[in-house]
């Protein structure tokens, strides 16, 4: 079987493609300024683009139809389901997921942004009374803004859309809301990678520097995009690896292994959480507590010297070990597994969070029975302050205990996001209740 060697399997790594998602409100802009980088990039097939000149019978055509695939999005002008879109630069690839923007879908924007690298989130200068002192912000500006920050979305851009539609004073106006952005992000304690005045209906400063605004000299949004980082867990430091299925193949020098005789190996599949892993590693299984070496480690079908976080392995193990979707394979006493932690959790249920009542959560591939204990506060997404709270309702944001059936290997959120993620789901409709983000583990 052939072998990468580990420099060629971490050139995986480090050409990552740039997954970011767009965040708003409704009507902010979100599908048309996809539309706009996938047209300008040359992104579009020949019959996709042909549709759309049909549709608009010598109109201009409507680039936001090139994300709303589904019907009733068509019909309403509206996002609704995440849609994913691929393009690419001459110096980068991309992965896109335009998010909906209404209240009802926020669940929608929280998977775009749980394994993004990046978010754009629009902000639409006609919904917005620039002229007053302070700017005020749409809410779900601010809502979409916090969720990507505390799902630790590393990179987050603002892009104020249609300029084109302020007659005069566009300086002023951009200004006037870039600083109220600014403001926002400091209280909240959000990085932010660039703010940028943008026109997706126009192409103004999305892919090519706006003719039409002399004043800003900064750069297009692609050209920040193509700069940002693709967010990256630690390689270094101790393994951490979810389990989600298991292959067997049979193995063996001289053995009849058509008929299925020989030695019968098992590879332990799943994405790396941090560290990495390489033949004659020591390895440990929770929650069994069953130690092995590692044997051979797989990448794409090939035995590989060494995987590192953020890539798909397939672990073998020296010997037979009894391990199944959902265990986690670490570092011999690296993990310290909780039945109890606190965690910020982003309700999304119109059923609301209440104290005592049992939910189903997963961490990695394990699904374990839990409830809160207790909602020590709610965060108002206005003023940033927590406020006592006996519930949290659809789209709130609160601080909660959990208490889980069995312990689980989590760790905090900020230290990584695969081992500090869980979801809630509701034993009775099985609808994804909310996202917890691990605070101390």
């Amino acid at each position: 079987m052939t072998t990468v060697t580990h420099n060629e399997a971490s050139n995986e790594l480090a050409h990552k493609a740039l997954r970011f998602l767009t965040a708003g409100s409704v009507d902010d802009g979100k599908s048309t300024l996809i539309g706009r980088l996938l047209f300008d990039s040359r992104a579009i097939l020949a019959d996709q683009l042909d549709a759309l000149e049909k549709r608009a019978a010598g109109a201009p055509i409507d680039l936001s139809l090139l994300t709303d695939g589904l019907e009733a999005e068509r019909e309403q002008g509206i996002t609704i389901d995440v849609a994913y879109r691929y393009f690419a630069t001459k110096t980068r690839k991309f992965i896109i997921a335009d998010a909906p923007g209404h209240e009802q879908y926020t669940r929608n924007m929280v998977t775009a942004a749980a394994g993004s690298d990046a978010a754009v989130v629009l902000v639409d200068i006609t919904k917005i009374d620039w002229k007053a002192s302070p700017v005020p912000l749409l809410a779900q500006t601010r809502r979409h803004s916090l969720l990507a920050h505390l799902l630790r979305v590393p990179s987050i851009v603002f892009a104020v859309n249609k300029l084109d539609a302020i007659d005069q004073d566009t300086e002023a106006a951009f200004n006037a809301v870039k600083a109220s952005l600014e403001g926002f992000a400091a209280q909240a304690g959000i990085s932010v990678k660039g703010v940028i005045p943008v026109s997706a209906l126009r192409g103004d400063n999305v892919t090519t520097p706006s003719a039409n605004w002399p004043w800003y000299q900064g750069p297009t949004l692609l050209q920040v995009l193509e700069q940002l980082p693709a967010s990256d867990e630690r390689h270094d430091g101790t393994l951490l690896h979810p389990v989600q299925y298991v292959t067997r193949d049979s193995v063996g020098e001289g053995e009849a292994t058509a008929s299925g005789t020989g030695h019968q190996y098992r590879a332990f599949w799943g994405r790396i959480a941090h560290g990495s892993v390489k033949a004659g590693d020591e390895v440990q299984i929770f929650p069994s507590g069953e130690t092995a070496i590692v044997a051979e480690v797989r990448h794409s079908a090939l035995v590989v010297d060494q995987c590192e976080a953020g890539q798909s392995a397939g672990i073998v193990l020296d010997r037979q070990v009894d391990i199944s979707r959902g265990d986690w394979i670490h570092t011999p006493g690296s993990i310290k597994p909780k039945a109890e932690f606190c965690a910020t959790l982003a309700w999304l249920d119109t059923e609301p969070a209440v104290v005592g009542r049992k939910y189903w959560v997963r961490h990695g591939n394990r699904w374990v029975q839990a409830r809160i204990t207790s909602i020590d506060n709610r965060l108002d997404i206005h003023t940033l302050a927590d406020t006592d709270a006996h519930e949290l309702a659809v789209n709130e944001i609160g601080t909660v205990q959990i208490q889980t059936q069995q312990p689980l290997p989590v760790e905090a959120y900020v230290d990584n996001r695969v081992g500090g993620a869980l979801i809630v789901v509701d034993p009775t409709t099985n609808r994804t209740s909310g996202a917890l983000l691990v605070k101390t583990a």
